[in-house]
Parts: structure tokens; sequence; C-alpha cells
């Protein structure tokens, strides 16, 4: 039977608000406009439909994802505040202000899968603990109703399998070749190549269904930069204020830049050894066969920019 580990201490996790719709290429800067001329927009669907051209279960979907990957945050006035990692990215003059560089995708990828609070049910357990090299749509959603009944909650199988199929179509393919980006109802995290089909295989009840797998190899086009800005958050969010941090965690922790971005350790060890190096950081590495240590001499925090300082270039 396929079953994923629980702890205790678990986040209260979110299962829904999506209103079953991906979030697609076209929304997030239509989102940032918006927001950045009326910060109660979203809190008003009727003028949301209307400023956005969508309707309103899509309005309500969209805010989801505003939310989720970081763009703005709800106040307790009904109104949203713009992160400074969004403005880094849409201002005018901004590094991305169309999604057209890999860097923020994966950058997308990261608040949702790792800073996301709550956080995202299908997101924490197949991207941070699943303990399988793979899985098809019936052997997650079994675990899905197994683990969410053990944390109390009681959805249904219908809540669950929309969730699931949610996150599969953030990461997996759907439109034709012959449809256009902007046309399309694939997200832009489909680019990222991070969830793949490997095959098929017969299900309990005898259909043929998907065998997906996560992409875990090294991925040059995450690069230094980009992996440093994730660590340095993923240890402000999780360990504030220590000093040290053990290597393990990074590599396999949930929520840790290995698991979200699904690095092999040999290449994450390569980035703790560049990052020790660049002095700005305040970084120091102590490898070990065993259990490597990871020590930090001040409590730097990095903007989004650092991502963006250099050209995609492949590490090592």
């Amino acid at each position: 039977m396929l079953d994923l580990s629980l702890s205790d201490g678990l986040p209260p996790f979110r299962f829904s608000g999506h209103e079953t719709f991906a979030c697609r290429y076209a929304w997030l800067p239509k989102a940032y406009r918006a927001i950045k001329a009326n910060s109660g927009i979203f809190f008003d669907e009727d003028a949301a439909m209307v400023e956005l051209g969508i309707g309103k279960n899509m309005v309500r979907s969209l805010r989801f994802w505003v939310d989720v990957m970081g763009i703005a945050k709800p106040t307790a006035d009904r109104t949203h505040v713009l992160t400074s990692t969004a403005q880094a990215i849409f201002e005018d003059g901004g590094h991305d202000p169309y999604l057209e560089d890999v860097r923020t995708l994966w950058l997308l990828h990261w608040n949702m899968s790792s800073g996301a609070a709550p956080a995202l049910f299908a997101w924490h357990y197949l991207i941070g603990s699943w303990p399988y090299p793979e899985f098809t749509r019936s052997e997650a959603l079994a675990a899905f109703l197994r683990q969410s009944e053990r944390l109390g909650y009681s959805h249904s199988s219908v809540t669950l399998g929309q969730h699931l199929d949610i996150f599969l179509h953030t990461y997996m393919p759907a439109r034709s070749a012959r449809v256009g980006i902007e046309d399309s109802l694939d997200g832009p995290l489909v680019e990222l190549r991070l969830l793949q089909q490997t095959g098929e295989k017969r299900s309990e009840g005898g259909r043929w269904e998907a065998v997906y797998a996560f992409r875990r190899e090294a991925k040059p086009d995450i690069t230094n930069e980009l992996f440093a800005y994730a660590l340095l958050d993923y240890w402000d969010r999780t360990a504030v204020g220590e000093k040290t941090l053990l290597v393990r965690q990074v590599t396999s922790a949930p929520g840790a830049p290995g698991q979200v971005f699904k690095l092999p350790e040999e290449d994450i060890r390569a980035r703790l050894e560049w990052l020790s190096q660049q002095k700005e950081f305040g970084i120091g590495y102590r490898p070990s066969a065993i259990q490597g240590l990871l020590t930090r001499d001040n409590l730097l925090s990095v903007s989004a920019d650092l991502i963006y300082k250099n050209r995609i270039t492949s590490h090592g």
C-alpha cells in the first residue's frame, strides 16, 4: 500500500481556492497591474471581472494564485499589498514583466512549493514528502484520502481529486502544438518540465493510467544566484536566527531547495561550495560524507534582484 509519512507539528494545509483553474500565462502580469492600480480589486469581484475580462470563478482562482505564488499579500482591510519580489519582476523596468525568463518561473515554483502559507497539500506531499520515484493519479489520490483523514480533514475524493488534477495541470502540458502561449490553457510552470510522464500502467481497477516522475537531475537554468536566494529564504523562514543548518536538511527536507527543485545531492554540494566562496553571503560550508554543515556569519536578507544579477550560466 502506498502511504506518506507524517510527523508532528505539520502546518495547516490548503486544498482549494483555485476553483479548478490552473494559473495561466497572462494572469499574473494582469493581476499585478490591476492590484497596482486598485489594491482592493480582488475584494470587489464585479470590478475585477470588468477590469480583467474574466468570469467570477476565474477571478477567485486568480486571487488564489496571486496569494500562493507570492505576488501580493492580503490585508485585514480587504486590500492586497504587492510583494517586493513581485515588484522586482513586474514593475515598469522590472526584470521579467512578461514571464519570459525561466528563472522567474523557477522562482514562482519556489514561492508556491516552499513559501505558501498555509501550505498547499498536493505540493507539500508530492514535491516534499512522496517516498517513491513515481506515481499514478490513482495512487496519489488514495494517499491523499488517507493522509487528509489522519490530519483531521473530511474532504471528499472529488475535492482531493480536483486539487490533485490542478497540481498535475500546473506542471504537465495539455495544449496543442498549434496553440500559442497566450491562448493556451497551460500555465507558465509547464515550461520547467519538472514533472514528466514516464509511461503507463494498469490501475487496481484494470484501467491504464499515466505514470509520472519528477525530473531529478542537475538543472543549469536554476542558477547559483537563484539557488542562493532560495536557500537564504528557506533558512530565514525555517531556522530563524540560527547560525547553522545541516546539509541534509537542505537536500531532503520538505520545502527545502533540494526537494523543491529536485536536485541531486552532488549538484547541491557543488552549489554550496560555490556559495561558500562568495564572501558577500557570509555562508560557510563544511562538507562531510555523513553530515555536512552550513554556517552563517550574518543574517543578510537577499532580494529577488539577486536572481537576475547575471545572465543564465551553468554552475560548477
